[in-house]
């Protein structure tokens, strides 16, 4: 089995995580991570323009085989879901671009993924990235390490599936 790169994406307007890891099995190892910032009371339209462009400076930079997205999750407010639902569709459009396989993930499915459980906490998950990546601290901000996150369980679960699909 070849080393595989991963691109984790944490959805947001003014702020979106993102996270690569790479790996062969169950070793994985953190090549970086950051953020897309957008200034506050820009219009949307250029919002996601920046974010479109700046991704697409991700995915040249880091050349990932495959990316792992949150699925959006807002129970009450749509305010805010409607703006991230933009941003997230320039988002699979520039993945889409690039022919990349995508999986989408439920915040509880990253939970499971990473920590065993499906109802862990923000500061379980974290501590989790940080000890299954061997790293001396946590990524900061949460952004950023929700997306490293995202990028873990895209790996546990397309080995999951390809380990399961040849037996």
């Amino acid at each position: 089995m070849a080393t595989e790169r991963v691109l984790g994406i944490d959805p947001g307007t003014a702020l979106v995580g993102w996270g690569v890891v790479e790996g062969e099995g169950q070793e994985l190892r953190l090549v970086e991570y950051g953020t897309i910032r957008t200034a506050a009371h820009t219009p949307l339209a250029e919002r996601i323009t920046l974010i479109y462009e700046q991704l697409n400076e991700i995915l040249e930079r880091f050349q990932p085989d495959g990316v792992g997205i949150e699925q959006l999750f807002f129970a009450r407010n749509v305010t805010t879901a409607l703006p991230v639902a933009h941003a997230r569709g320039v988002m699979l459009l520039a993945v889409h671009q690039r022919a990349l396989p995508l999986a989408e993930f439920t915040p509880m499915q990253v939970k499971q993924a990473v920590t065993g459980y499906g109802g862990a906490d923000k500061k379980q998950m974290q501590q989790m990235v940080r000890l299954l990546l061997g790293l001396a601290d946590i990524p900061r901000p949460d952004d950023a390490a929700d997306a490293v996150a995202i990028a873990i369980c895209y790996h546990h679960t397309v080995r999951y599936t390809r380990l399961t699909n040849s037996a």
